[in-house]
């Protein structure tokens, strides 16, 4: 049987890595540290999958642009200092090279920067798995739908081939303003409730449901 999808697109945090607590901590430790209001667990989980700048205009709209960067150094401080202990999701690291065998092409695109996705591509072992990747700092934020229309620019696949994995609104809106289907994952970042309205084609509760449905359905 033909596949229906070429190529997939993952998001990482939250979609395959189990990294949204680092986050919201990180993030609320950086506030602490410059004295600015910490936000709280929904707020902060709520901007996850967006790229720092972005983020950071969400959650914090009355901070000066000028002290951006002393927020995003604070943050990167404490995330980097624990993100070699994240953990991939149950089913992740059996099923990504499991999808990559049967003829997918994987990609991932991320609000993280390219030096958080290429520390986490190597501490997973997931890096040769991918074929081609897009970072919040290469392009515009999600849900601006660049980072998708490179990857398949890059891959030459349409967007009627192309498969969006994700666990936040971002990523849904994304594949939806570049024309692409969705697939929801309900474990991560965002409720489920806010997902199933995007209209994924699945909104799994855990990664296993998403690698069976693409060897059934993909």
């Amino acid at each position: 049987m033909p596949q229906r999808f070429e190529l997939l697109v993952f998001d990482w945090d939250g979609t395959l890595m189990d990294s949204a607590a680092s986050i919201v901590a990180s993030l609320q430790w950086a506030a602490g540290d410059l004295g600015l209001p910490v936000p709280s667990e929904a707020q902060a989980r709520h901007i996850i999958g967006l790229g720092l700048q972005e983020a950071i205009a969400e959650i914090m709209p009355d901070l000066p642009l000028a002290d951006y960067p002393k927020l995003i150094d604070r943050y990167r401080f404490h995330y980097l200092a624990r993100d070699h202990e994240i953990a991939l999701f149950a089913g992740v690291a059996e099923g990504i090279p499991a999808l990559a065998a049967a003829g997918f092409t994987l990609a991932v695109a991320t609000g993280k920067s390219r030096r958080g996705l290429d520390r986490a591509l190597v501490h997973s072992g997931l890096g040769p798995c991918f074929q081609a990747t897009r970072c919040a700092d290469e392009s515009f934020s999600k849900p601006h739908p660049a980072m998708l229309e490179a990857l398949m620019t890059e891959l030459g696949i349409a967007p009627s081939a192309t498969l969006m994995i994700g666990d936040t609104t971002h990523d849904l809106a994304m594949a939806r303003n570049a024309g692409v289907q969705s697939l929801a994952v309900a474990y991560g970042a965002h409720e489920k409730e806010v997902l199933v309205p995007f209209e994924p084609l699945l909104c799994a509760e855990r990664f296993p449901e998403v690698t069976r449905w693409l060897h059934e359905n993909g």
